[in-house]
């Protein structure tokens, strides 16, 4: 029986699935976690994946990131535990289920209860799960899928909640009143963060409208030439029924000008910022008279008569745009002073609605107000102010005593005109006394229940489904109120524009901006020292943590934590009705506690949680499945305050990041359960993470803001931040584009391993990954293929000769060099990977394994060596062949075993026998004292040599078996000589060349140029480029030759800078000399004489047909000892050959006996070489 297992087939799927199978009988995850009881830690945490949609491609990109760090470390001797999770809550979860069940958010609580729509979204929400762990399983990323933390589960949530209450004791939690983005489509306000995902902000065309406000107040300049106006330019013409001022910069320059309405002929005098005049008026207008125009001329006439600070305009009224609705304020004891004393001034314009009082504020609204975020860079200089849609709108009319114009419902609260359906409220919706003082009846109800989006309007959303193409085909109420505004002389110019403008991203449909009251997380407090803390975190790339990330944290804003929903961690905030006071709830027992109290003061009957048979303080998981923390059962919860009033639980959720970034405490069910695990280091902060790049704004900011905030700490040490995985065009993968690639089907067809090595070594895990299947084929075939057939050679023979690896090494002084040269590539290599791992860098390390295997290994220790193996007996010579080359498999093996679990496994097994895993070993240490740098420079040299000499042998079509005459290198040093004598043998015979001439550069015979690499240079010297290229372009042969020897060289430019040029950012050219050819490499220069004379020619006839009788050889299946007679066909193109080499060619191949006959009959073969058919008689001697 063989010892080394010898394969008849190579298919990695198969061995992807065999190789899991013995995993799963030995239980081996659990058991290389098991083996390292007792060492130090090394802290991972999952980020959680929802499980109601199936995995992509792209999650086995990052879960190999993921995976590779892990089994590293393991294999590091640290205890590396790995727990999987759930992300259960948000927006992905409900909009799946509002779908299935053919409603909307509208129809909760109506259609279907809260109890029954919750269920459904738990149903959901697990909906893939078994998908997601045959992923996880075939995928070979080990991970705990048995005991995942789930963050639906009531534990989870009480860790949460305990979060935050912490926020809440350190007055970091608040409510407020903002204008927020709102997703209609989602029934949702966002968070910044959740607006700043990847993909978010788009591109889209949109009906803009230039509009005219007329002055009511203009000055004298303004008078004389028809109406005076404003101009105002807005991109979202719906918002202007809103419209209560117009802002200025009050240190830019206004011009006012005459001219015409080109939509209408009429001649009015409008005001503009100066610097914006020549977007709106052709230069060749102002050369025209201004009497000189008729309506429809091309050349609108104008004229600047006068111009203007911003400052001066400030204060100038103008008529309300569209006059449908007056704005209102509340009046009581928290309004803005100007409110209260215009009230005291006009109580005429005093009304109420229920029990709460308004004034009418016409006579506030509608002025010129400063501002200094007023750009010039487009538009007119002049920003239409809608308070109610705009947080900058809101922030410079509360500054200048400008009121917002709000609806008021019948509940007496005040709205913005749209709802948060999308849509104008419909005067049925409103307070009948409020339309009464506020509401022109006929001019709003013209649109009253008008989509301000076509995206929201049920028209083009039957059944859930959004019909993007008829909603963009139709006319939305952009366009219809800019076509209204131009059949009535208020716009001045209408087009369609390109413009960025923010998405949900969960729907994909555009977001408004509402005044809503939420709570937030007062991150704004904690920016320095979150930015400090960033500081200390090794990004992968560093890049991202200082731009994306790190820009992110200098602009934070708080973080809005509500969210207007039915499924998700309820806020834990209860509060009486005035507000006065509030209770923020830390945990169940506290809640336990409070209802209690509540029950004693009347407040509630009975204490639900009691009724279920919940036991305070008792973690097991069985007692909190006995209650449910989610809405409704919550709301129905009633506390008491400490005046003896009732508080009822604000009806808010959390925003479902707070959830995820709350992992590393709730997955611990901290701090009731495991709380020194947290508090010692055991399990926090992480050492490692790694995500996409879009949780930059997502769970990478939210681990560390709740960190920084409650602990004063990083979340995690190092991160890396993988980048997309597009297709191989470099599009985004969709179905809808039917580029998206299947990763079952992807690993069912190449095996786990190549698709985890191509996605690895293709590029750097945090740039973007063009995923071409050709690529994964390339890498079966490049690398496994390779590390198979070096394997396959070593078996066939180590069984042959009965290699035992138990046998006393053969010392390394008595090994020949290239033995102790590929120990040192080893060694050095170990050391290579080993710091590429430690320091995040998958893609250096794995490209270094594959170099080794594929250049040092296998084309050149296996490929030299090959005779070392064959025939004899165990000779010194060949132990150390034998022992050198297992060497190099097994440590290749446990090299690769994180990249490439599942051959490497394989592998390893196969040469040591036994039963023991590759990822229960040890990662290998360097053994320095075998490192020979100066052995390793020179085999590097001969294998650069070696390579130009063949590239040139393939640019003129000779073969590597037609023997040349001489190659020339020349030397820049001593030592460069030294190193070529030493190899000078090794080298001929790989590229068969007779002789080899040394000569030093500088003797002149070669002739060299420089060629600027403007790539790599442009970024150095950006302007300086031009006097760079210059220079360069002077040098002379010496000038290179010296640039060559000293790795660089220092320019003087022409306006007497110095500039360094390395000789990596030039490509050095060296001029052929007649009959010769020659390349370049860095400092390494060769020229081969490419003159066959008609000795060589024989020569490389001779070896042609060695070559030719070998494969015939083969083919025949004959021994590998057995000799054969040789009947050549005479030619006078090979005769003389033969007869010359019959000596060479008969050790060769084996032949007893070689003759040239004038004819060859029967069974013979063709052999065909170059342009000669030469027949030849091969027979098997007996």
């Amino acid at each position: 029986m063989n010892k080394f297992p010898e394969h008849t087939g190579f298919n990695l799927s198969e061995i992807n699935k065999e190789v899991l199978g013995i995993w799963q009988k030995e239980d081996l995850f659990r058991r290389s976690i098991e083996c390292r009881e007792g060492h130090p830690s090394f802290v991972f945490y999952e980020g959680p994946p929802s499980a109601n949609g199936m995995p992509g491609i792209h999650h086995v990109m990052a879960r190999t990131i993921k995976d590779i760090v892990c089994r590293y470390k393991t294999m590091k001797g640290y205890k590396v535990l790995r727990k999987a999770g759930w992300d259960t809550h948000g927006l992905p979860v409900e909009l799946g289920v509002e779908k299935s069940l053919g409603i909307t958010k509208e129809d909760i609580g109506k259609k279907i209860s809260v109890d029954e729509y919750n269920a459904a979204c738990r149903r959901e929400v697990m909906k893939y799960t078994r998908e997601w762990e045959t992923l996880t399983d075939r995928m070979g990323y080990w991970v705990d899928t048995n005991d995942p933390y789930i963050t639906y589960d009531n534990r989870y949530i009480e860790s949460v909640w305990w979060l935050l209450s912490q926020l809440y004791k350190k007055g970091y939690l608040y409510k407020g009143y903002t204008i927020q983005p709102y997703s209609p489509a989602a029934g949702t306000g966002l968070s910044s963060h959740e607006l700043n995902q990847p993909g978010c902000y788009r591109d889209v065309k949109d009906t803009t409208c230039t509009a005219l406000f007329t002055i009511t107040d203009p000055k004298e300049d303004m008078t004389g030439w028809g109406k005076p106006c404003f101009m105002a330019w807005t991109t979202t013409p719906w918002t202007l029924p809103s419209n209560t001022a117009l802002c200025v910069g009050p240190k830019f320059d206004y011009a006012v000008v005459r001219t015409y309405n080109p939509y209408t002929g009429e001649r009015i005098t409008v005001v503009i910022a100066e610097a914006l005049v020549k977007n709106y008026f052709k230069a060749e207008g102002a050369e025209k008279p201004l009497e000189d125009y008729t309506s429809g001329d091309k050349i609108v006439p104008w004229k600047i008569v006068a111009r203007y600070k911003g400052s001066e305009l400030v204060g100038m009224r103008y008529q309300q745009l569209m006059p449908w609705v007056r704005p209102c304020e509340r009046l009581d004891a928290n309004c803005a002073a100007y409110v209260g004393k215009y009230a005291n001034e006009h109580p005429e314009t005093i009304f109420t609605v229920g029990k709460d009082r308004f004034v009418q504020l016409s006579a506030c609204a509608f002025r010129v107000i400063p501002g200094d975020y007023v750009t010039i860079d487009d538009g007119t200089g002049i920003v239409h102010i809608a308070p109610t849609f705009g947080a900058d709108d809101a922030k410079v009319a509360k500054a200048a005593g400008v009121p917002p114009l709000f609806m008021i419902n019948h509940k007496g609260e005040t709205r913005p005109m749209v709802d948060l359906t999308g849509k104008y409220y419909t005067l049925e919706e409103l307070d009948e006394t409020f339309i009464e003082k506020c509401v022109d009846v006929a001019a709003y109800s013209h649109h009253a229940g008008d989509y301000v989006k076509n995206a929201f309007d049920p028209r083009f959303n039957e059944d859930g489904i959004y019909d993007a193409a008829a909603a963009a085909k139709a006319e939305d109420l952009n366009i219809v109120i800019s076509i209204e505004m131009k059949r009535d002389g208020q716009a001045f110019r209408i087009e369609k524009q390109t413009h960025n403008y923010p998405h949900c991203w969960r729907t994909d449909k555009p977001v408004l901006y509402y005044p809503l009251d939420s709570w937030f997380i007062r991150t704004t407090a904690a920016r320095d020292r979150l930015i400090a803390l960033n500081s200390t975190i090794n990004w992968k790339p560093a890049s991202t943590g200082s731009g994306r990330f790190g820009k992110w944290l200098e602009n934070v804003q708080d973080w809005n934590l509500s969210r207007s929903r039915y499924w998700g961690t309820p806020l834990p905030i209860w509060r009486t009705e005035d507000g006065k006071f509030e209770k923020c709830i830390g945990s169940v027992e506290e809640l336990y506690n409070e209802i209690e109290r509540a029950v004693a003061a009347g407040v509630m009957t009975v204490n639900p949680l009691r009724e279920k048979g919940f036991e305070p303080g008792n973690y097991a998981k069985s007692n909190y499945e006995k209650i449910d923390l989610h809405r409704p059962y919550v709301d129905d919860i009633v506390l008491v305050s400490e005046d003896g009033r009732p508080m009822h639980r604000e009806t808010d959720l959390i925003d479902v990041w707070f959830d995820s970034g709350s992992m590393p405490y709730a997955q611990q069910h901290y701090p009731f359960e495991h709380k020194e695990d947290i508090d010692n280091g055991t399990a926090f902060p992480a050492d490692f993470i790694a995500e996409g790049v879009d949780q930059t704004r997502g769970w990478f900011f939210t681990l560390h803001a709740i960190a920084g905030m409650i602990f004063d700490s990083v979340a995690y040490r190092n991160v890396v931040s993988n980048g997309l995985v597009l297709d191989k065009d470099g599009n985004k993968m969709s179905k809808r584009l039917g580029n998206a690639v299947n990763p079952f089907e992807a690993i069912e067809k190449y095996g786990s391993d190549p698709l985890r090595w191509y996605m690895i070594s293709n590029s750097s895990p945090w740039d973007n990954l063009k995923f071409d299947p050709a690529g994964v084929q390339e890498s079966a075939r490049k690398f496994f293929a390779t590390i198979y057939n070096t394997y396959s050679f070593f078996a066939l023979y180590a069984n042959v000769d009965g290699f035992d690896t138990s046998t006393a090494q053969v010392p390394m002084e008595r090994r020949p060099e290239i033995d102790r040269w590929i120990i040192s590539v080893l060694n050095t290599l170990i050391q290579d990977v080993d710091r590429n791992l430690a320091d995040y860098e998958p893609t250096r390390a794995a490209r270094a394994i594959a170099d080794f295997v594929g250049e040092n290994l296998s084309n050149w220790y296996v490929r030299l060596n090959r005779k070392r193996f064959w025939g004899g007996g165990m000779t010194e010579d060949k132990l150390a062949a034998y022992q050198t080359l297992y060497q190099c498999l097994k440590t290749v093996a446990l090299l690769m075993a994180p990249v490439s679990p599942f051959y490497a496994d394989n592998l390893y097994r196969d040469l040591t026998g036994c039963d023991a895993s590759v990822h229960l070993a040890l990662f290998p240490e360097a053994d320095t004292a075998v490192i020979d740098a100066d052995l390793e420079t020179r085999m590097r040299m001969a294998q650069s040599i070696t390579s130009m000499v063949l590239a040139l042998r393939r640019k003129v079509n000779i073969k590597v078996r037609q023997p040349l005459s001489v190659v020339m290198i020349p030397v820049n040093d001593d030592n460069q000589r030294r190193m070529l004598q030493a190899v000078k043998d090794l080298v001929l015979s790989e590229v068969n060349i007779k002789e080899m001439n040394i000569v030093d550069s500088d003797t002149g015979i070669l002739v060299k140029r420089i060629k600027p690499d403007f790539k790599k240079l442009g970024p150095k010297f950006g302007k300086q480029m031009k006097s760079v290229a210059q220079a360069l372009t002077a040098f002379d042969t010496a000038d290179v030759i010296a640039m060559e020897r000293d790795g660089y060289s220092e320019l003087t430019l022409a306006d007497g800078t110095k500039a360094k040029i390395d000789i990596a950012d030039v490509e050095i050219i060296s001029e052929d000399i007649p009959g010769w050819q020659v390349a370049n490499d860095g400092n390494l220069t060769v020229a081969i004489d490419v003159i066959v004379t008609d000795e060589l020619r024989r020569e490389g006839i001779a070896r042609e047909i060695v070559n030719r009788v070998q494969n015939i050889r083969k083919s025949r299946d004959y021994a590998i000892t057995d000799r054969i007679c040789l009947s050549f066909g005479a030619n006078p193109e090979t005769d003389e050959a033969i007869k010359e080499y019959k000596d060479y060619i008969s050790t060769q191949v084996l032949a007893k006996s070689i003759e040239i006959m004038p004819n060859v009959r029967d069974n013979y073969e063709a052999l065909t070489i170059d342009d000669i058919t030469l027949p030849v008689n091969i027979t098997r001697d007996k």
